[in-house]
């Protein structure tokens, strides 16, 4: 894909003390070799185990590498929307700080946005091709989430929380101001309002090789993501809360 604009990629880092380092190190290697005009805007959300002090470290080295700070820990939401204020490319990338997914897939993200016509493209661990490395518990959950997302949705899509995302800078630009949600299903939120305002969403097959044996996925996160999720349809469905935001795309 011809890539005529800069790309943002924004990163999320919360006690990624152990990961961050070879996180940058790799996607700054890997948008150099794709021979895009690039940043990395990454937020640390209110971390306790030194992640900031390595970011800045690193900063030290590339002029392109924009450091933010929440200082207290708010969910990976508010820190995507944090950070997506300081972007200045067309195109916006959302990538996990653990590596559980490689940045070196997003040449095919950005082929599948041309191929496709499409305005967001996402992946997904339920895309045929994609290849999983991840436990049990994370796929059932999964999966739970997916036919309860279906239900209340209605979406064209298999799965709205896998960590590798790439939207067309416009699509985050009128939704964002009514986004709410600030952890986990803020993914959800993004995509449901993206897809009622017409833009369209394509999914890319991901390798998924995960870092940890349930990730930051605790009963308290699933429950909260759970309760996040059925605001996001209350607010959508019954209060129409994000309405005007469909009433100023016509």
């Amino acid at each position: 894909m011809n890539i005529n604009s800069k790309v943002s990629v924004i990163i999320p880092a919360y006690n990624e003390a152990d990961h961050i380092e070879y996180s940058i190190e790799e996607t700054m290697k890997t948008f150099k070799d794709l021979g895009f005009d690039f940043e990395i805007i990454v937020v640390d959300d209110g971390s306790t185990d030194g992640t900031l002090d390595k970011i800045c470290e690193i900063a030290k080295k590339y002029n392109n590498l924009i450091v933010k700070q929440n200082r207290l820990n708010h969910g990976k939401g508010r820190a995507l929307k944090f950070g997506f204020r300081f972007a200045s490319g067309g195109y916006i990338v959302f990538l996990d700080a653990d590596m559980d997914l490689h940045p070196a897939q997003i040449s095919t993200f950005f082929d599948i946005m041309e191929l496709d016509k499409a305005d967001v493209v996402i992946g997904s661990k339920r895309h045929p091709n994609s290849v999983l490395n991840y436990p049990l518990q994370r796929k059932i959950i999964s999966s739970v989430y997916f036919f309860l997302v279906k239900w209340l949705f209605g979406l064209p899509i298999k799965d709205t929380q896998t960590g590798l995302k790439l939207f067309k800078y416009e699509v985050l630009e009128k939704i964002f101001p009514k986004i709410l949600v600030k952890k986990f299903a803020f993914d959800l939120e993004i995509l449901a309002n993206a897809h009622r305002l017409g833009y369209k969403i394509a999914e890319a097959p991901v390798v998924l090789n995960s870092q940890r044996p349930m990730g930051r996925i605790g009963l308290r996160a699933i429950y909260t993501t759970w309760i996040d999720t059925l605001a996001i349809w209350y607010r959508m469905y019954i209060l129409k809360y994000y309405d005007c935001i469909h009433n100023n795309n016509l």
